[in-house]
């Protein structure tokens, strides 16, 4: 499971959300381990039952505003309460006054607690963007990824198959080039996987025979992009006789990355044929499937359509004995 330490996080987003800190420390010793945030209005009214204490707690006008209309007896209760739990750490929004015992408290438990002068709603909804990305699930594979009409397909096979250079020529064509040889996913949301490239290759390509290459240097910055959504999975064998190869289309393989499935296509290959077109084909045919026309399923109704209205005339004529 992956961990955010509070120290880590402050210092990746001090600058961004102008964070202040409060307390003797930055350091705590419960790190964030969760991509919601909580607002503990509930437990500093005396409601501690289900209590998220692993998350990070907002205070924002309606809490300190609380705090202070109460009597400095019932507020130091109320914060003693919140502080009995081990947080994560605590954020002021509004650039807020804060009770001095919510930082004496603080520095007993070694909670850290920050400022920032961004109001309530658009911070939470900064930071939960922060969270959910810095927590989404991650895994790296070896692939290429190309954008090729606006879809992201995955090219997936053995080493030495071919991937890069049918990128390569894909981005002659006028697509674009996302990565080569080590492609890392990003699973956003429920069912969207994000590809990107590593940042030490950038957009460099190995193609066996010429070596490394460029390609936003020979083609320009119009040949690359710096991610996309992978749409579509090719996978690149090596055409086997004996094999069985689907020759209509109606049921698409998928594969699963990163609990997401994803359509998957296997392309037979042998010499003389040409891949590029074939991949240019699965894109186009992608958005045809997107905006709700499926090709093999539309001939398979003209087809039944056809066969019911021979069997129609059939009949008609086989009763006709005038």
């Amino acid at each position: 499971m992956r961990v955010l330490p509070v120290a880590d996080f402050f210092e990746a987003k001090r600058h961004t959300y102008k964070l202040e800190l409060l307390t003797e420390s930055k350091h705590s010793e419960r790190p964030i381990t969760v991509r919601e945030t909580n607002r503990p209005g509930l437990c500093l009214a005396g409601h501690t039952r289900n209590f998220l204490d692993d998350r990070i707690q907002i205070l924002g006008e309606t809490e300190i505003s609380f705090l202070e209309a109460m009597p400095e007896a019932a507020r130091r209760t109320a914060l003693d309460q919140l502080f009995q739990f081990a947080l994560t750490c605590v954020i002021v929004t509004k650039s807020l006054a804060v009770p001095p015992h919510l930082i004496q408290r603080a520095n007993e438990r070694k909670v850290p607690v920050f400022r920032t002068p961004q109001s309530t709603t658009p911070f939470l909804h900064s930071l939960t963007e922060y969270l959910t990305d810095f927590f989404a699930p991650r895994d790296s594979k070896h692939a290429s990824l190309a954008d090729v009409y606006g879809v992201g397909l995955l090219f997936v096979g053995r080493s030495g198959i071919g991937k890069s250079e049918i990128v390569l020529d894909l981005v002659e064509r006028g697509h674009r080039l996302v990565a080569d040889d080590v492609v890392e996913l990003v699973r956003k949301g429920e069912d969207v996987v994000i590809g990107t490239g590593r940042k030490l290759l950038e957009h460099n390509m190995e193609i066996r025979g010429i070596g490394v290459v460029d390609v936003r240097e020979i083609f320009g910055i119009r040949a690359i992009r710096i991610q996309k959504r992978i749409e579509v999975v090719v996978r690149l064998e090596e055409w086997q006789g004996d094999q069985y190869y689907d020759r209509h289309g109606l049921e698409r393989d998928t594969s699963d990355i990163l609990g997401v499935s994803i359509p998957t296509v296997v392309i037979p290959i042998f010499p003389g044929k040409n891949i590029t077109v074939l991949a240019e084909v699965v894109a186009l045919d992608h958005m045809l499937r997107t905006y709700g026309y499926n090709a093999p399923e539309a001939l398979q109704e003209r087809i039944l359509r056809n066969a019911e209205r021979r069997a129609h005339l059939q009949e008609y004529l086989a009763n006709d004995e005038e």
